[in-house]
């Protein structure tokens, strides 16, 4: 989640880095076998999608843990360890993460001290780092709560190491085929920008609006009003300065499919956050958030 003023994204995500150490170790051959195992299908939680993901778990939350340290070694002496910011985010982090498909994440929460950077990013195991400069888009905790529940959605739906499979999965076939047919191999970039265009680009504006229909859910569990969930996303749109490419060339789905999607999901959301409001209130999940 970033508006234009900011370029900064989790390690994790960044094209080259350790993906190229993923093809550099070896590990490009056991994808290759994994491709033809059923094991390779997993179901995201809530929305009950079908994904294919070469991952497993434990490798996630490992890529997940470098990429943190990474990402938090450019933000020293950034970061923010008290005041009232850093306990709300502490708040947001805990009560979402209660209610969330955890797998037995180790959550931890930073705020950094980045007026210019409009962003947030959950990565996988529960590694979380929201900017200074997206609180004044939040407004408040239930827009935090917008935010952190979108993000901590991706971690659980594994969107991102489900989208490094599809695209190993597509290069990985664009070769092969390259080696069968002369106009493949010939054509070989152009292939490759038709893939981004009709099979990658796609996939991210979908686990985009997966998240943000799972962090609805999430946020409404954990008692934040998800009807707030509309304004923020206009804030968003309006902090980026309203300026967006045509939706089929972005990753990213427009705002107006964002909010449109909110008001379909709102009913079974206003549920949900009408029963934690008289769920009765027993021992909390024994859950704790590392700041």
């Amino acid at each position: 989640m970033a508006t234009k003023r900011s370029s900064r994204s989790a390690g994790f995500y960044r094209r080259g880095g350790w993906i190229r150490g993923v093809f550099e170790r070896g590990w490009l051959a056991l994808a290759l076998l994994a491709l033809a195992t059923v094991s390779s299908c997993s179901t995201v939680a809530v929305t009950g999608r079908r994904q294919f993901n070469l991952f497993s778990p434990t490798d996630e939350s490992e890529l997940g843990a470098a990429a943190y340290t990474e990402m938090l070694a450019e933000s020293k002496g950034k970061e923010i360890t008290s005041g009232p910011d850093f306990d709300m985010v502490q708040r947001v982090t805990k009560r979402i993460s209660v209610v969330s498909d955890d797998p037995g994440f180790q959550w931890e929460a930073k705020l950094i001290d980045d007026p210019a950077t409009v962003n947030a990013w959950c990565l996988p195991g529960g590694k979380i780092a929201v900017y200074t400069g997206i609180l004044p888009v939040c407004q408040d905790e239930t827009g935090l709560a917008v935010v952190l529940g979108h993000e901590i959605a991706h971690a659980i739906a594994r969107h991102g190491t489900s989208r490094m499979s599809t695209n190993m999965a597509t290069q990985v076939g664009i070769e092969l085929a390259a080696t069968q047919s002369e106009d493949v191999a010939q054509y070989r970039e152009v292939v490759l920008g038709a893939a981004n265009l009709l099979v990658l680009m796609p996939f991210g504006r979908d686990d985009e609006l997966e998240a943000d229909h799972i962090g609805l859910i999430y946020m409404a569990r954990a008692g934040y009003d998800p009807r707030q969930a509309k304004a923020f996303w206009e804030r968003m749109g309006a902090a980026g300065g309203g300026q967006e490419p045509p939706e089929f060339l972005s990753t990213h789905p427009s705002h107006s499919s964002r909010v449109e999607q909110i008001e379909q999901l709102l009913p079974k959301a206003l549920a949900e956050y009408e029963a934690a409001k008289v769920a009765p209130k027993g021992p909390p999940k024994p859950i704790s958030v590392r700041p």
